[in-house]
């Protein structure tokens, strides 16, 4: 299994050719693709999002939450912003979810300032 994040699959929807979209079409193409359940309400609460997007989003298997998964989700957010770094919201339920199912993720990092803003 390998997971794809909501800027990921955006980009691989929309047609961008680069080398996470390359490895979102290899794992896709292997049938190992999956999505952490807050990407498909990300990619699919998108009011311009296509058809085609939704079909697609909507093929693919989702991960689980395990037991407590909610709690360790909170956990590792305000871990990540006691030491000062930028946590949003959506990303720490991406991570918890992966970490949780031992499962690597395609993702897009975007480089910016580090802020313990809540988001």
């Amino acid at each position: 299994m390998i997971a794809i994040d909501t800027s990921s699959l955006c980009s691989y929807l929309q047609g961008a050719r680069d080398e996470h979209t390359a490895a979102i079409a290899r794992a896709v193409a292997n049938q190992e693709a999956v999505l952490p359940p807050i990407v498909v309400m990300e990619t699919l609460s998108d009011p311009k999002v296509s058809e085609m997007a939704v079909r697609f989003t909507r093929s693919l298997p989702m991960l689980d939450l395990d037991e407590g998964y909610w709690v360790r989700a909170g956990q590792l957010r305000a871990s990540l912003l006691s030491q000062g770094l930028h946590a949003a919201t959506p990303d720490c339920h991406v991570a918890q979810c992966c970490i949780d199912q031992n499962t690597p993720l395609i993702t897009t990092i975007a480089t910016s300032s580090v802020s313990s803003e809540p988001d």
